[in-house]
């Protein structure tokens, strides 16, 4: 008769896991915990795919001398000081938080992490595994599909795993960028919005973070989802196409990156004579650096200084109810066959 040792583990009753990842976010806005931030993204080969002989002198010895600085400062401008974090990381703990509570804890346990930063995705997996978790679906806040996005943060996640004595079975969500139903939300979450305006827009432009064109020519599908998910908005709202602009913002470095420029259609349409104008970001699921500052506040100034008046920043859908009902639904779904 064989007899366990006792510090062995005892295996508890299974439960199934989501956890729920995002992009990731500084510890803080100062120059350290920015530079090692930044350091883990910009070192990631779905982000940057140059040589890294190349990439990393560059990367360690001239970037991050001194953009740690103009990032921290942007960072500070959004920062949630009364917890001490980026607008991202709160969002996202509060997404996670709901949808546990609409779920309940007795079949399923919800945990969050990130690709980049605190809490880390390793972590998450484990506070997973620990609770008793044997089958764990990963669930990527990306409503897109991009490899700079969610397939970095699923590389990560798999990683991780390669840490594990007993694997876990593992699910992965996939990009609900046409689905009628988030297509729904997010077009209500607009109209609401809008209903607070002085004036209708003019013109409304859907901004998606960019990526390098290179590549779309590669075979990313991230353009023409974005592409469909503002088509889609737009029908659903009824607006016609010459009210509507798809562009993309946040590039870096000196090749092209997918167009038309956010920046230089906010600042072609104020020059054109357009003098109100809203602006959404659907590439995002929460509010982070890239919607609170370079669209809520820089957009604003490009619009006004070029002579616009009435400029509009419609914000993402972050931890409304809309939103939470609409992600466990879907998680539901992704959950087919797994719950009882």
């Amino acid at each position: 008769m064989s007899v366990l040792p006792k510090d062995h583990p005892k295996v508890q009753k299974e439960k199934i896991g989501v956890l729920i990842l995002n992009l990731g976010t500084p510890d803080h806005y100062t120059y350290w915990p920015m530079r090692r931030y930044l350091s883990e993204f910009l070192s990631d080969k779905r982000v940057i795919d140059y040589s890294k002989w190349l990439w990393q002198p560059l990367l360690q010895g001239i970037i991050l001398t001194s953009r740690p600085f103009r990032s921290g400062a942007a960072y500070k401008s959004i920062w949630n000081h009364d917890k001490g974090e980026s607008p991202l990381k709160t969002n996202t703990r509060s997404i996670t938080d709901k949808l546990q509570k609409q779920f309940g804890k007795k079949e399923v346990i919800f945990e969050w992490g990130m690709r980049y930063g605190n809490p880390s995705t390793e972590a998450g997996i484990q506070n997973l595994i620990d609770q008793g978790c044997r089958k764990i679906l990963f669930f990527s806040l990306y409503p897109q599909y991009s490899a700079p996005t969610m397939a970095t943060a699923y590389d990560k996640a798999f990683d991780a795993l390669k840490k594990q004595t007993w694997q876990p079975s593992i699910r992965t969500s996939g990009p609900y960028h046409d689905d009628d139903a988030y297509i729904t939300v997010l077009a209500d979450s607009i109209v609401k919005h809008l209903k607070k305006t002085k004036a209708k827009p003019e013109v409304i432009l859907t901004s998606f973070h960019g990526v390098p064109k290179r590549y779309l020519m590669q075979g990313d599908p991230y353009h023409c989802m974005c592409c469909k998910t503002s088509r889609l908005v737009r029908e659903k709202m009824g607006w016609s196409e010459d009210q509507w602009i798809n562009t993309f913002q946040s590039r870096f470095g000196p090749e092209e990156w997918l167009q038309p420029y956010t920046d230089k259609t906010i600042e072609k349409l104020a020059h054109d004579g357009v003098k109100r104008m809203a602006i959404v970001s659907p590439a995002f699921a929460v509010d982070c650096l890239e919607t609170l500052e370079e669209l809520a506040m820089e957009g604003r100034d490009e619009f006004l200084d070029n002579g616009g008046e009435e400029y509009t920043y419609i914000p993402c859908l972050n931890d409304a109810k809309s939103h939470i009902d609409y992600l466990a639904s879907r998680i539901r779904y992704e959950l087919s066959g797994w719950l009882s």
